[in-house]
């Protein structure tokens, strides 16, 4: 990996980590987009499965009070086999396809999630098993389970703050889950070697990330960083879209 490439990665994880602290955006919408047009789709969905648990699990120590143990086991139950199926279809898609459709998802992700308040509202029991499939497989596909968790958070009428809190152990064990399964399937992120020097590395950028969006919080409104996540994972979808396109087109 090049120094400079490096510096842009640490970068989009330490931006992402920030603004999930003050908006509550999900890190993997604004992380996914950017490491993919970086790394490629593979590798970059990668690295945003291995940074997300890192944070979950750094959030969950603050909100462990709160989180809601049995539905967050009801979750990643439902969500494993779609992490299974996301993860087996990340390393047998080509690298345009793939691209086009973490980009897909993400700009998908963007406009359910606007509209998660006009959902009609269903019960826990029917809406955990799509929920969690959907999350777990657009986890390990892109990167990204945040939206479908939404959509089931506003469907059932969940309190945010006890569904902020229990998303945290489903992020972390649907993260692990998906790096787990491409690393079966034979993907990778480097050698053993480079690897013990990116977890350590990431580990630092995610709790400077948490600390400066600590410091932040009580300066930069929510609504202004909900639409600074939103647009970056907007303007890096779009981007990833082209550039799948264009790789399919070569």
């Amino acid at each position: 990996m090049e120094p400079g490439v490096l510096v842009v990665a640490a970068l989009a994880v330490l931006v992402g980590t920030v603004l999930q602290r003050v908006s509550g955006t999900g890190v993997g919408l604004v992380l996914a987009p950017a490491l993919t047009l970086l790394f490629g789709p593979l590798q970059g969905v990668m690295l945003t499965n291995l940074t997300t648990p890192i944070s979950a699990f750094l959030i969950m120590l603050s909100v462990r009070r709160l989180v809601e143990w049995r539905h967050a086991g009801a979750i990643i139950a439902t969500a494993l086999p779609g992490v299974a199926l996301g993860a087996w279809l990340s390393t047998v898609l080509s690298y345009g396809v793939l691209s086009v459709v973490v980009g897909v998802v993400v700009l998908l992700g963007l406009g359910v999630a606007a509209f998660a308040e006009r959902l009609p509202e269903v019960s826990r029991r029917l809406g955990v098993v799509p929920a969690g499939f959907l999350g777990g497989f657009f986890n390990a596909v892109a990167g990204i389970a945040a939206p479908a968790m939404v959509v089931y958070s506003r469907m059932t009428r969940w309190d945010q703050a006890r569904f902020a809190a229990t998303m945290q152990p489903v992020f972390l064990c649907i993260g692990v889950g998906s790096f787990a399964g491409k690393l079966l399937g034979g993907a990778s992120v480097g050698t053993p070697q480079e690897l013990v020097v990116i977890l350590p590395g990431l580990v630092a950028l995610v709790v400077v990330g948490i600390l400066l969006g600590a410091w932040l919080d009580r300066r930069v409104s929510k609504a202004a960083a909900s639409r600074l996540a939103i647009g970056l994972a907007g303007v890096g979808g779009v981007l990833t879209v082209v550039k799948g396109i264009g790789a399919l087109l070569a």
